[in-house]
């Protein structure tokens, strides 16, 4: 997906679905991204079993069928296709929701010719994988997210320690998921500061 008054290469952004498949919001966000000046790529990991089954209860109980790493497999093989692809400029970035979030975080240290990745509320890689991180990340975080934020101070002690270059925003009240608009716990206002600091961020980074 890219621009429709696009002219010439551009950068390219994997968007990488919750733990639900390629569902519509994922779609949408993917045509934010395209909207926002990318060329925007957002793989089903659900295309091996049919793809995305039309709603989202079915979907998270295929995803829970696939194995984890052979998902996270896909993705990582997404941004290389970009990457070489004819309509990008070699530049890619990544943003993932949930499942996806985790997945952009293990992006960010298996892939180090990222040129940015943003983890919305997604797990952690182990501390150690700090290290060697070299991919400008800026994360998402829901105030209200106990089980995500539970790891996050390791994390951060570790990034810290590295003196990686990132960015963190908490933000109070939400709950995990805000970003997603169409479940109880989208949060409007939260949502669309996510997003502009999310574009911003690839802005600086991507272009």
């Amino acid at each position: 997906m890219r621009p429709a008054d696009a002219d010439g290469k551009l950068p390219g952004i994997v968007v990488i679905h919750e733990n639900r498949g390629l569902n519509p919001h994922i779609r949408d966000v993917a045509r934010r991204a395209a909207q926002a000046g990318y060329v925007a790529f957002a793989p089903d990991a659900l295309y091996p079993l049919g793809g995305y089954p039309g709603n989202d209860d079915d979907g998270r109980a295929m995803q829970a069928t696939r194995d984890r790493e052979s998902m996270v497999q896909d993705f990582m093989a997404a941004a290389d296709f970009l990457k070489g692809h004819v309509a990008t400029t070699g530049k890619v970035g990544c943003v993932g929701f949930c499942f996806g979030g985790a997945v952009s975080n293990l992006m960010a240290v298996r892939q180090p010719w990222l040129s940015a990745a943003v983890p919305y509320y997604g797990g952690w890689p182990d501390a150690a994988d700090a290290a060697g991180l070299k991919v400008p990340l800026q994360i998402h975080l829901a105030g209200l997210d106990d089980r995500v934020n539970a790891g996050w101070p390791a994390y951060k002690a570790a990034l810290d320690a590295h003196d990686a270059n990132y960015e963190a925003y908490i933000y109070p009240g939400v709950n995990h998921g805000f970003h997603n608009d169409t479940t109880p716990r989208f949060d409007a206002t939260a949502a669309a500061l996510a997003w502009s600091r999310t574009v911003e961020f690839f802005d600086l980074h991507l272009r």
